[in-house]
């Protein structure tokens, strides 16, 4: 079933098609916010109030935009209510510098490649604008449109941002001759 068919089905107070949408998408959700805190605990409660903001404003839902952008734009103002109330800032690149380094641990990265290691550093060392918007574009597969729409910018400003990101990426693939 597609996505679109499920918000329809939880306009209709289909608690089932709720419940699958959850399962599809609390994975990527849970990925993008660990861009803004490394707390699971957190990470779960955004994703719980996200679904929970989705099943309240599916009679909403125009198509406009895709399910999942629209999912990740609330995801995206939901934690920066959160961190709010934590007080903790949430306006952009100074929230996600403020935010625990979302990288493996100690375990993981040896059971990883060099090469993925340094790729791994190299894009957790952009600042979190980039960070972010490199997650959303290469990670989620979202289209820049998709993205605009979730970080509040124009379709030109992520365009920007990328290419700074790919820039900063070249130079620092330079710098340390990994090629």
């Amino acid at each position: 079933m597609q996505d679109d068919e499920l918000v329809a089905r939880i306009a209709a107070g289909d608690r089932q098609a709720l419940a699958d949408l959850y399962e599809r998408h609390r994975g990527p959700l849970a990925a993008f916010l660990r861009l803004y805190t490394s707390d699971a605990g957190l990470i779960e409660e955004v994703v719980q109030d996200t679904m929970l903001a989705a099943w309240k404003g599916s009679h909403r839902f125009a198509s406009r935009s895709s399910v999942r952008s629209w999912l990740f734009a609330i995801a995206r103002r939901r934690a920066a209510d959160v961190l709010r109330r934590k007080s903790l800032p949430f306006d952009g690149e100074e929230a996600l510098q403020w935010s625990a380094d979302p990288r493996p641990g100690p375990e993981q990265r040896v059971l990883t490649g060099a090469a993925e290691d340094d790729l791994l550093d190299a894009i957790f060392a952009l600042p979190g604008i980039h960070r972010e918007v490199l997650m959303l574009v290469f990670v989620q597969e979202l289209s820049y449109r998709e993205t605009a729409d979730i970080v509040g910018v124009p379709v030109g400003t992520i365009k920007s941002r990328l290419n700074a990101a790919r820039a900063m990426l070249r130079e620092r693939v330079r710098k340390e001759d990994w090629a």
